[in-house]
């Protein structure tokens, strides 16, 4: 194989990684998740003040 066919298809193949990346990112099952992840930075640490 010549180089710019490999080249096009290593384009294609992170193409392809790229839309299903996407697609598991947004699809419907996961926004729960999501949700629950995106508002973790906001939530006071429990054992913040524990005593050691």
């Amino acid at each position: 194989m010549e180089a710019g066919t490999l080249r096009g298809l290593w384009t294609l193949l992170a193409l392809i990684a790229f839309v299903g990346v996407t697609w598991w990112a947004w699809s419907g099952r996961r926004r729960e998740r999501f949700e629950e992840a995106s508002r973790l930075p906001l939530e006071e640490d429990p054992h913040k003040n524990e005593d050691k």
